[in-house]
């Protein structure tokens, strides 16, 4: 018989958000006449805007004559989308990149899944706790990790995110190769400053690590001192692979597609001592294993940068936040104290005195028909906190922190 990898037999139970499926699937299930609001899993509500919709309907259009009609695209991304990225969201903001660093993609959760390929099997990885399940699952899946015991698993360096540090993290005291970090933060919603950015740069060269450097949330940034791109920092260019998407950015979760930076300058070194480009691997990945991502949603994407689109995307995202805001009135009303909100679309609340995260979701679920995610789920310093989305209707969500501020706690 075929042995398992035994490395998959490490991981816990199922996927997080999986598992908070199946327990409202059997709420829905055992109470068919509950109205139940969500408030947990990161999908967007709104629709896609009408310019990228024109450009959707004018893609397909193109691709039923023979004239226009495209097969196979470029791994990379057709240049159309790569100059409109690096113009609208790089050299607009003073960053000076190439076009040909950018690599479209189908998603930055599985760019961000797949990087960790590049990497030799005894990289030291450090990352943040709370964090967002696939920086961690997936170098448990190549064997980077020890064993799991006492909520964390053996070989990572955490990077404890609680509130007496503002739930940012802090320089490592060890060295780490690889380095995951997310801001603004999934689940938190801290945001790293440019100036904090800055000593994780600084380490980085010191140590000669590479940051894994997650944006996928910097369209809700609104202070102005928080960095919109790592490579806002001199030096970010030599360590850091940056990760965008248009899912939360233009409610792309179900058309699906995202970039990823990675300039020419990072470098690994190979087993003989030599140096190699992270940016000549990614491609030889991408070139084996991935055929890029459909020209009629590479059109739609770009269109997320026509005048138009940004003022139509600006607009739900306004409205996200304007949610954000609706969420933190209804929990300080409830005496509950709550974090996010303000530079992304999380709320990070923490649980009364005694109750644990998972207690807390049964409380909302079954007395509020509101669903949340438990903050143990991300991580070990997540106990004792719930995380809520910003991404539902306005009316649902004045709904569910109705229904959360009049509950006893």
């Amino acid at each position: 018989m075929t042995a398992v990898n035994p490395h998959y037999l490490k991981l816990q139970g199922s996927y997080l958000f999986s598992t908070i499926a199946k327990k409202v699937a059997a709420y829905k299930e055992a109470h068919p006449q509950a109205q139940v609001i969500s408030l947990g899993i990161g999908d967007v509500s709104q629709p896609l805007v009408p310019a990228v919709v024109d450009a959707l309907r004018q893609a397909s259009l193109e691709m039923g004559q023979a004239e226009t009609f495209r097969g196979y695209g470029p791994e990379q991304g057709y240049a159309f989308l790569r100059e409109t990225i690096l113009q609208g969201d790089y050299i607009s903001r003073g960053v000076n990149l190439s076009a040909d660093e950018i690599f479209v993609s189908d998603g930055a959760k599985s760019d961000v899944a797949n990087f960790q390929e590049l990497f030799s099997a005894d990289a030291k990885i450090a990352l943040q706790d709370p964090v967002y399940p696939v920086y961690l699952d997936t170098n448990v899946m190549a064997g980077r990790t020890g064993p799991y015991q006492a909520g964390r698993y053996g070989g990572i360096i955490y990077l404890p995110c609680v509130e007496e540090n503002n739930f940012l993290p802090q320089l490592p005291s060890e060295h780490a190769d690889i380095i995951y970090l997310c801001s603004p933060n999934n689940p938190t919603g801290a945001a790293l400053t440019k100036a904090a950015l800055k000593k994780w740069v600084d380490y980085a060269l010191e140590h000669h690590s590479i940051i894994l450097y997650d944006s996928a949330y910097e369209a809700y940034i609104t202070q102005a001192d928080v960095a919109h791109s790592i490579y806002e920092v001199p030096g970010a260019e030599k360590v850091a692979v940056e990760f965008r998407s248009f899912s939360k950015t233009a409610g792309f979760t179900g058309t699906r597609c995202a970039y990823t930076v990675v300039p020419k300058g990072v470098m690994l070194t190979t087993p003989d001592g030599g140096q190699v480009s992270l940016h000549s691997l990614w491609l030889r990945r991408q070139t084996t294993k991935f055929n890029g991502v459909p020209y009629i949603v590479q059109r739609a994407a770009e269109a997320v940068y026509s005048p138009q689109g940004r003022e139509q995307t600006c607009k739900i995202i306004a409205m996200y936040q304007q949610n954000a805001a609706t969420i933190l009135s209804a929990l300080k009303e409830a005496g509950l104290t709550a974090f996010g909100g303000q530079n992304a679309p999380y709320i990070w609340l923490k649980t009364p005195q005694g109750v644990d995260s998972w207690s807390f979701f049964d409380k909302l679920l079954v007395e509020a028909q509101v669903v949340g995610t438990p903050g143990v789920g991300f991580g070990a310093c997540g106990e004792g906190y719930f995380r809520l989305t910003a991404f539902n209707t306005p009316q649902l969500t004045e709904q569910a922190a109705r229904r959360v501020a009049d509950l006893t706690f």
